[in-house]
């Protein structure tokens, strides 16, 4: 039978540890990272549309704020899909957004994942998941992780992964800031702030890595690093109030999402998530405040 809709499930990605070096020549800056998919979604669905027809429709958490035209990751991802496989049809994609945008969450590269594989059921193309893989990366940095999922160290301009074979599951608390930031915006001014001198190469912290092995919450919680989080609270300082907010209700760590303005709370349970939503919620400090589980697998087909 001849498939004609296709939904995909696609996650957004945290990083619990973020090491940033000195910008190349193209203005990127070689990272190393952990990178975590949690159980926050945008869900992505492909339908069959006339020869050469690629339309977009968006819904959902800042969908007013995105592009709609052939700059949108999504669509840049199902035309690059069918140029290298020589597809002719064409497609109709809807995003319902639940992952925020602007909030260092990977939300645009979860689309964009969520876009290849959607695309290549729909069209049967054949892919392998490797080379969705290499697609990925000329997409964006972290486009192939959400497409992989799961917990990865990132080389390169994060693109690069290797998966992290760890225990545990993680409880998190997500709480939003009115306004997302730019990050590029973020990452200039960690460069200023830096000033003339070179920063050292990147490294992921092995106290980080160490603890996610052991599957230790604490000591997850105490490892959790990001050098554009300093940056992040110069642009906006009302975030650290927040992370203050968090830590005063036993949060086992916190710290900004990426770039930011997002930030990121560590439960020790499910049941210390739920009292330490509540807290970040009735504070006045955050736009909203969601619960998520990591690792979860990446973008996946779930109808």
């Amino acid at each position: 039978m001849r498939v004609t809709t296709v939904t995909v499930r696609a996650p957004a990605k945290v990083n619990l540890g973020l090491s940033v070096g000195a910008p190349h020549a193209d203005g990127y800056h070689s990272v190393a990272t952990v990178y975590q998919a949690i159980s926050l979604y945008d869900e992505v669905k492909a339908r069959e549309a006339e020869s050469g027809g690629y339309h977009l429709k968006l819904t959902g958490e800042g969908a007013g704020d995105l592009p709609r035209d052939d700059s949108n990751l999504a669509l840049r991802a199902a035309r690059l899909l069918a140029a290298t496989y020589a597809v002719d049809h064409g497609v109709a994609l809807s995003i319902h957004k639940t992952i925020a945008v602007a909030g260092g969450l990977g939300g645009g590269s979860a689309d964009a994942a969520g876009a290849l594989v959607a695309c290549d059921a729909l069209w049967g193309t054949g892919a392998t998941r490797q080379e969705l893989g290499e697609m990925a990366v000329q997409l964006g940095s972290d486009v192939p992780f959400c497409l992989a999922g799961g917990l990865a160290v990132g080389t390169g301009r994060g693109e690069t992964m290797s998966p992290v074979l760890a225990r545990g599951t993680y409880e998190w608390v997500l709480a939003y800031s009115d306004t997302g930031l730019s990050t590029a915006e973020v990452y200039a001014e960690l460069d200023r702030a830096r000033g003339s001198e070179p920063p050292p190469d990147p490294a992921v912290p092995e106290e980080l890595m160490t603890a996610l092995r052991g599957g230790d919450p604490y000591a997850v919680g105490a490892a959790l690093h990001n050098d554009l989080q300093a940056a992040a609270l110069r642009m906006r300082p009302a975030l650290r109030r927040t992370m203050e907010r968090g830590d005063e209700f036993g949060a086992l760590g916190s710290m900004v999402s990426g770039s930011g303005p997002t930030c990121l709370f560590l439960a020790s349970d499910e049941d210390h998530a739920v009292d330490l939503a509540v807290a970040l919620a009735s504070s006045g400090m955050c736009r909203s405040v969601q619960r998520a589980r990591g690792p979860v697998p990446g973008a996946r087909v779930v109808t």
